[in-house]
């Protein structure tokens, strides 16, 4: 007979609770706000900055705000997050300089990375053996419901007015900050002891095996930048370059009304469905992840992953085409990329962390969270103006075609890595 699994405790139900609010939240402001932007009427030159570094502060500060946390405590973290957040976001309902907005978002940004590892770090502290596949499982659903219903609760309460999207976005983090400050207590954990010198000399050494350090650079040039680019851009391409009439038709036809009136608005009598609702790959990802896992856990980890890129590839080319053919093509394209990202990004985050020994497990997932900012960054700084660029022109779906493109050459590059200088040993633990 196998083990019992152990039962969660409250605190592991608390914490996804929070995971939730949080991802409402930061995913509730980042899906619409090229949307937001271009109602103010500022450039793709303008937003892409702002993206990137949103980006890059989400993922390069959880690296270092774990040693907070072994400090300070997860609780006390957690609201000085919280303190980051909330006034951030009602800054917004004042500001709409550039200079003030691009401030806002870099201090949600930097709120978002201090939150990040700290729920994720709640649910690794409350499991264990018998449980821990099945927890990891269930706070990665809390993800995407919470990915999945900020965007589409933020792009109803947008065409109202941006304020009001804004204030349900504050009025989840004052739901976090009650919950935390009541029911949430820190787990129960081994205090890593570590100061922020002993973390940078580790990522140092890590860093300095100069073979991994490329593979890390290959994955956030050519896999992290073309990946983010669909977040950034997707939701703009949806709400402006294609008609979404005909796509509410279309989602109507397949789902019915009262689902397509939900992710719709109506527009002097005729309904168009809103572009963050549907540029939003977190719908499948609750369905299909399960499935996806199951199929995809039987082989190795690079075809796994350069399989994943090509059908983002696939994605992207059906994206474009919906300008030309139907803009049904665009569901399709979102479809696809859900798949890919299932495929690819759960098990390249999975094999960084097995090439380490266990006790540096969470020092090797630090330095993907690196390739994962150099690569958001990237897709603001550099794609985003690159797609304002063709936006201009009246060409706007040359931008899926560029970035099926770079998927491609993405798959390549990583096939002549590993012919190179051969596959990572994954660590069995």
């Amino acid at each position: 007979m196998g083990t019992a699994r152990t039962p969660f405790p409250k605190l592991f139900w608390t914490a996804n609770t929070i995971e939730i609010f949080e991802r409402f939240t930061y995913y509730g402001i980042y899906i619409g706000f090229g949307i937001y932007m271009e109602s103010l009427g500022f450039s793709k030159g303008q937003l892409g900055p702002i993206q990137g570094i949103f980006l890059l502060l989400s993922y390069i500060i959880p690296v270092i705000s774990g040693t907070f946390a072994d400090r300070f405590g997860f609780k006390k973290v957690l609201i000085v997050s919280y303190l980051a957040y909330l006034p951030s976001i009602l800054l917004l309902l004042y500001t709409k300089t550039f200079t003030g907005i691009a401030l806002t978002m870099i201090s949600i940004g930097l709120a978002a990375g201090i939150f990040k590892p700290l729920i994720s770090g709640t649910v690794r502290a409350v499991t264990d053996t018998s449980n821990k596949t099945l927890g990891f499982g269930i706070f990665y659903n809390m993800v995407n419901i919470g990915a999945t219903f900020g965007p589409v609760i933020a792009a109803k309460l947008r065409v109202i007015s941006w304020n009001h999207a804004f204030i349900a976005a504050a009025i989840s983090i004052g739901f976090m900050f009650l919950i935390t400050l009541f029911f949430y207590k820190d787990p129960p954990r081994e205090i890593e002891g570590k100061t922020l010198r002993d973390k940078f000399k580790d990522l140092g050494v890590a860093l300095s095996d100069i073979r991994f350090l490329v593979f890390l650079i290959l994955l956030g040039l050519f896999f992290w930048a073309p990946f983010w680019a669909f977040f950034n851009i997707a939701p703009m391409y949806a709400e402006s370059q294609l008609n979404t009439a005909v796509l509410y038709e279309n989602i109507r036809s397949f789902l019915g009304s009262g689902f397509a009136n939900f992710i719709s608005k109506e527009d002097h009598g005729i309904r168009k469905v809103l572009g963050e609702s549907i540029s939003n790959s977190a719908y499948y990802i609750i369905l299909l992840q399960v499935v996806v896992s199951s199929v995809i856990k039987r082989f190795r980890a690079i075809p796994v992953v350069t399989t994943g890129i090509m059908i983002i590839a696939a994605g992207y080319i059906c994206m474009g085409l919906a300008m030309s053919l139907a803009p049904a093509w665009f569901l399709a394209g979102v479809f696809l990329f859900a798949v890919g990202e299932m495929t690819a990004s759960p098990r390249i985050q999975e094999y960084i962390t097995w090439l380490a020994p266990k006790e540096k497990a969470g020092l090797y997932m630090g330095t993907n969270f690196l390739a994962m900012g150099i690569g958001g960054s990237l897709s603001g700084f550099v794609l985003t103006p690159l797609y304002g660029y063709f936006k201009d022109r009246l060409h706007s779906e040359t931008m899926w075609f560029f970035l099926a493109a770079y998927m491609i050459v993405s798959v390549i590059l990583i096939n002549l890595y590993i012919k190179l200088f051969g596959e990572f040993r994954e660590v069995e633990k």
